[in-house]
């Protein structure tokens, strides 16, 4: 197996950032395999969906209409007002994923991008674990 990580600026804003162009720079030239991405964070998730289309301010959205950030309303309370909620969005969005890789090209339908979803404004940078299992 092969791994590396990579650092992805986040900022002091919920953000959605596109890693995809960086996880197929990693994946160039490997063959066949499966690759992991996974981020090693409590507060941050791996998510696939399509970017620059809207699709990440939707996702942001239902994040925080699922997940309001409201003070008082989670248990876990340290950090900012409403932290709680970060804590729970990996248990929806999950904190890695397994992506095909063929030919030393990520298996990705034409839209899909490889994004990594975070909420945490009191954490930046976040970092990005990238595992290549060859075939």
């Amino acid at each position: 197996m092969e791994s590396t990580e990579i650092q992805v600026q986040t900022g002091s804003e919920q953000t959605a950032v596109d890693v995809t162009a960086r996880v197929t720079e990693f994946c160039r030239g490997k063959g066949d395999g499966l690759l992991s991405i996974f981020v090693p964070h409590a507060t941050a998730g791996i998510a696939i969906f399509e970017m620059g289309a809207g699709s990440e301010t939707d996702v942001l959205a239902a994040v925080d209409d699922l997940f309001p950030a409201e003070a008082g309303r989670w248990r876990h309370e340290h950090g900012t007002p409403g932290h709680g909620r970060d804590h729970v969005l990996p248990a929806f969005i999950s904190p890695s994923v397994t992506v095909p890789v063929l030919d030393g090209r990520l298996g990705l339908g034409t839209w899909q991008s490889i994004v990594l979803v975070d909420t945490n404004v009191d954490n930046s940078p976040r970092r990005v674990r990238l595992s290549f299992l060859s075939a």
